[in-house]
């Protein structure tokens, strides 16, 4: 049986985050699962996301996957602490589940010069506080900012991330943002569906700022990728459980051919799609 690494996600977005670890690490085993069916996310209570994510991390793990990404920011800000506080160390004490707030939270305190960071995210994460929260631990020096962008999703899903309708709300979300605080020179897309509006972010700054080429945007893949790899050489016990066969399976709660279209969008490949229930 293979011993794979689990990605999940409420829905497609995860597949930025799946697709930057296997540009890094290609010779491991994966598993993806989108709660399609379920997804947003988002605007979803914690309980709730918490009930969710933890069916999917529990049937990853029946699947084989000792380690599993929360490829979902949503996820990760409202059910992973609990996941590893309360769930592992009482049912699956040799499993691991890792999110991908506190990587990126790692890295942005020393890419921003002016120390004021920016975040766009969904409702769930931005209400969470949970990028506040890691960054200022880690550069209590940093002052972060939040904007949800409650219709970035929607965009993205429905294939209009590169048409013009997308304009006025990326320009929205971004004159909210920056209104908040002017200092800001480093921007994190605090969703993995964001990096597909990376075109339009750029080209609304370039009207919105006076110096846009001063502001980095932080997509997450590859910064996630990288962080796994330093956990698996820092953790060998972990690495020598998984197997290698640079095998990818896909597993969504929605229509299997539903999936396998959009996904293309953040693949560029065709895929193999199975679906199955969470309960």
């Amino acid at each position: 049986m293979k011993s794979c690494i689990g990605v999940f996600d409420s829905g497609y977005g995860g597949l930025t985050i799946l697709n930057g670890i296997r540009q890094r690490m290609p010779e491991y085993d994966y598993i993806y699962l989108g709660d399609n069916a379920r997804a947003p996310y988002g605007t979803r209570s914690f309980d709730v996301v918490y009930e969710f994510t933890l069916q999917a991390v529990k049937k990853l793990f029946d699947l084989g996957c000792p380690l599993v990404i929360l490829g979902c920011n949503t996820a990760s800000a409202k059910a992973l602490r609990s996941i590893q506080q309360k769930y592992l160390p009482q049912h699956a004490p040799d499993r691991r589940v890792l999110g991908v707030i506190r990587p990126t939270a790692e890295v942005v305190g020393k890419l921003s010069h002016t120390k004021h960071i920016g975040v766009l995210a969904t409702e769930g994460t931005i209400k969470s506080q949970s990028y506040n929260l890691e960054i200022q631990k880690l550069f209590p020096e940093c002052t972060v900012v939040g904007q949800a962008c409650p219709m970035w999703v929607p965009l993205v899903e429905n294939n209009e991330f590169d048409k013009p309708g997308a304009d006025y709300f990326v320009k929205d979300s971004l004159l909210k943002l920056l209104a908040q605080d002017e200092l800001i020179d480093t921007i994190i897309l605090g969703c993995t569906h964001f990096p597909l509006l990376l075109d339009k972010i750029n080209q609304q700054l370039s009207t919105l700022h006076p110096q846009p080429s001063t502001i980095k945007i932080i997509p997450q893949g590859q910064y996630i990728a990288s962080s796994l790899e330093d956990y698996l050489h820092r953790h060998p016990e972990m690495a020598s459980r998984l197997t290698r066969g640079g095998m990818c399976q896909y597993l969504t709660t929605e229509s299997a051919t539903k999936f396998r279209e959009s996904a293309t969008l953040f693949l560029h490949e065709e895929i193999n799609v199975e679906r199955i229930t969470l309960n």
